[in-house]
């Protein structure tokens, strides 16, 4: 069978392409251990309330940890708990949030925080907040009858 110089060219190239993105995709996995989470916190959606940390949303300082503050949040029916939270400025937070009842989203306007918040599982992002102001969190996945209405608030202040 004989074929034309130009496809010999492009299955070469293409050839040399999966190598290259398997040798990539390889190292990734093993050698660095990129791997897709497999150990999801979960939590009762049904028993948030009364589990830990998610009986008292809010701001704690933490000691002994790569960030200053927790940040807890629960989503309900249009509603975050804590509606406005103050934190001061160039703390490392990690946020922590989860919802009762359908997947809620949890977006930092202004900023890279963006989570989902599924029924059943911990959401986690760790942020710095520089700039002094207020920060509008509001729900990006459609949740309902009221998710227009479905906001809270990060006030950052001075220390």
């Amino acid at each position: 069978m004989h074929m034309h110089k130009f496809e010999k060219i492009w299955l070469i190239l293409g050839t040399v392409a999966l190598l290259i993105f398997l040798t990539v995709l390889g190292v990734s996995a093993f050698y660095l251990g990129n791997q897709p989470p497999s150990c999801l916190v979960t939590v009762d959606p049904e028993k948030v309330d009364t589990t830990a940390p998610f009986d008292d949303p809010g701001l704690h300082k933490v000691e002994g940890k790569e960030w200053d503050y927790e940040l807890v949040f629960v989503a309900s029916a249009f509603s975050y708990s804590p509606a406005k939270v103050e934190i001061p400025k160039g703390s490392t937070v990690k946020i922590i949030a989860t919802t009762k009842d359908v997947i809620h989203g949890f977006e930092v306007a202004g900023t890279n925080v963006n989570m989902m918040l599924e029924p059943g599982y911990v959401s986690e992002y760790t942020a710095t907040f520089n700039k002094v102001g207020e920060n509008l969190i509001i729900c990006n996945e459609y949740c309902g009858v009221g998710h227009h209405m479905m906001s809270s608030q990060i006030e950052v202040v001075s220390k």
